[in-house]
């Protein structure tokens, strides 16, 4: 059962302590509905540096004015990029909340009721990625609360994907060195269409921009590879490489960098608030029941080109 947490956001009230998996790490005396010193937003930055995501549990009784306030603590809130297409395309939709740095990840249909699929992600499968890879400046970080869950489904898994690189082969290694991939924009991590968009029918068609394969973290200095998101063919492939070397290698990459080994799986609990960094994890998520609800709410936060390693 979720309670509202007594805290004092004192340093000395808070814990962090390492999950026993390759990344995370859950905090512990924390409340996002009360100011945060600036040595607690130290301590807190430095361990979403050290450990990648890190979950903090009994947020529900936060506002939304909070939760943008408590991402201002990583970095300045931005607008989902996804906003801009139904924007663009004049879509009026039920899942696009009152504040623009609040993005609504539900499976929602327009009657309110769930449903398998909506304009936003539904209840399917959604494949690993990085959040918002699509656009020149994709966010550093997101930040996620739970409001409404399902009794099953809706699990989160994270990748570290420092490790990912850490462990390639060293040919590997060698050949994709200073290599980029086109990020496909054309549909979103369930493998929907985006408003105002075409599947493309070949390499040429596909959007999106260039992004380093392997990208240097600007406060860490580590490696991490960055894959992005990658649909069916034709969609992401490695710049000025033949299609055929292209395919085979990000078959590799892909099938490495989702092994179990660098993954932690999240089970949602009512209130939990999961901050991740979408320059060294991806994520996945399991199917929902598609007659449950869930509602979350995704903030981010400041967009930043990467870097390549």
């Amino acid at each position: 059962m979720t309670t509202t947490p007594i805290s004092s956001n004192a340093v000395s009230d808070v814990t962090i302590k390492k999950l026993d998996a390759p990344l995370g790490a859950q905090v512990k005396g924390v409340d996002f509905a009360k100011p945060i010193g600036g040595e607690l937003k130290e301590v807190l930055i430095r361990a979403w540096t050290k450990h990648l995501i890190l979950v903090f549990k009994n947020q529900l009784h936060i506002t939304q004015e909070q939760h943008i306030g408590a991402t201002k603590i990583f970095g300045q809130p931005v607008p989902g990029a996804s906003r801009s297409y139904f924007e663009a395309a004049n879509i009026k939709s039920n899942l696009l909340s009152q504040h623009e740095e609040i993005i609504m990840v539900t499976n929602m249909g327009p009657d309110g009721k769930p449903a398998m699929e909506n304009a936003s992600l539904g209840s399917g499968e959604v494949v690993w990625h990085s959040d918002n890879s699509y656009i020149d400046e994709p966010p550093i970080g997101s930040f996620l609360r739970s409001l409404l869950l399902p009794k099953d489904g809706g699990n989160t898994s994270f990748s570290n994907q420092y490790l990912a690189y850490e462990t390639l082969p060293a040919d590997v290694k060698s050949k994709i060195k200073g290599a980029y991939t086109k990020q496909d924009a054309s549909r979103n991590s369930a493998g929907k269409l985006r408003p105002g968009l075409e599947a493309p029918t070949c390499l040429e068609e596909v959007p999106g921009p260039n992004h380093p394969l392997v990208r240097r973290h600007p406060i860490s200095k580590k490696s991490a590879l960055y894959l992005g998101r990658r649909r069916d063919f034709p969609s992401q492939y490695i710049v000025d490489w033949k299609q055929q070397a292209s395919e085979k290698m990000l078959d590799f990459l892909w099938s490495h960098a989702t092994q179990s080994r660098f993954k932690y799986t999240h089970i949602w609990e009512l209130g939990d608030m999961i901050l991740w960094d979408n320059r060294c994890t991806m994520h996945y998520r399991d199917p929902i029941n598609s007659d449950q609800l869930r509602v979350m709410h995704r903030t981010q936060m400041q967009r930043e080109k990467p870097i390549c390693a």
